[in-house]
C-alpha cells in the first residue's frame, strides 16, 4: 500500500489498521488512543446517546461498538489509552498510566482523568495537565479531533517508554503521536481510517513549528475544526 504521507521518517497510511498492520515492520513502541466503544457525543453528556456532530458526521469511526485490542497486543512495548473501558480484554498489568485533566475543577458527567494500559513494567504513574473543554493548560484554541490528546501527554508517554527509536499509532486521529515522535527525533508510522484526519495530520507534520491553524469556514457555517470541537473534552 502506498503511504498517504511519507517525509522525514514519518509515514501515514489511510485505511483500516487491521488490514495494514500485518504489512508493516515492527516498531519499538505502540502508542495509541483507540475508539473505546463509548459512542462519545457532546449531545448525550459525552456518553452513548447521540453519535453525530452538529454537522451530521460521525464523531469517531468505530466508537459505536466495543473495542477489541487484539490487533495491537503482542507487538512489543504498548501504551493503550482508554484501557479501563476494555480492561476485561487486556492482560493483567501493574503499569497503568493516569492523566488527571481537571485540577481545581469540580467533577461533572465527563471523566476527571483518563487511563492507559501498558506493558512497560514498573509501577503505575500519573501526570497532571489541565484539559477541560476550552479551559486548557496548552494548545488553547486548537481543536483538530473530538478526542485529541494534548501533545504534552503524548510526550510524557514517550519519556516513560524508555529507549525507543520508532513509534506506531494504529489509530492516529489528527496525528499528535507523530508530531511528538517528530519533535523527539524518532521515526513514526500512523494509520487512520478517516481521510479528513490524514489530511490534518499531514498538514501538522509539514510545519516546522507545530502551531498550524485550521482555516476559518465561511461566515455563518459551523466550523467543524474549531467552533464545534471547542465544546468537547477528550474522550
Amino acid at each position: 500500500m502506498s503511504p498517504y504521507y511519507d517525509h522525514g521518517g514519518i509515514t501515514i497510511y489511510h485505511g483500516d489498521c487491521r488490514e495494514i498492520l500485518p504489512t508493516l515492520p515492527k516498531a519499538d513502541l505502540v502508542l495509541t488512543d483507540p475508539p473505546y466503544g463509548i459512542s462519545y457525543s457532546p449531545g448525550g453528556g459525552g456518553r452513548g446517546f447521540a453519535s453525530k456532530t452538529y454537522t451530521g458526521k460521525d464523531l469517531v469511526v468505530g466508537d459505536d461498538k466495543p473495542f477489541d485490542p487484539g490487533c495491537v497486543l503482542g507487538l512489543g512495548k504498548t501504551i493503550l489509552w482508554g484501557g479501563n473501558h476494555y480492561a476485561s480484554r487486556l492482560p493483567d498489568s501493574p503499569t497503568w498510566l493516569v492523566w488527571y485533566k481537571k485540577p481545581g475543577i469540580a467533577s461533572c458527567d465527563f471523566a476527571d482523568c483518563e487511563i492507559a494500559w501498558t506493558n512497560l513494567g514498573g509501577p503505575a504513574r500519573h501526570f497532571t495537565h489541565l484539559w477541560n473543554g476550552g479551559i486548557r493548560e496548552s494548545e488553547r484554541g486548537v481543536h483538530w479531533h473530538p478526542t485529541q490528546k494534548p501533545l504534552a501527554v503524548i510526550k510524557w508517554c514517550l519519556g516513560l517508554a524508555g529507549e525507543v527509536s520508532s513509534v506506531l499509532d494504529p489509530f492516529m486521529g489528527s496525528g499528535t503521536t507523530l508530531v511528538a515522535a517528530k519533535a523527539a527525533g524518532l521515526t513514526g508510522i500512523g494509520i487512520e481510517i478517516e481521510e479528513r484526519y490524514c489530511e490534518i495530520a499531514a498538514k501538522r507534520l509539514s510545519q516546522e513549528v507545530f502551531d498550524w491553524e485550521i482555516p476559518q469556514t465561511t461566515k455563518g457555517e459551523p466550523d467543524e475544526g474549531d467552533n464545534l470541537f471547542s465544546t468537547l473534552e477528550s474522550a
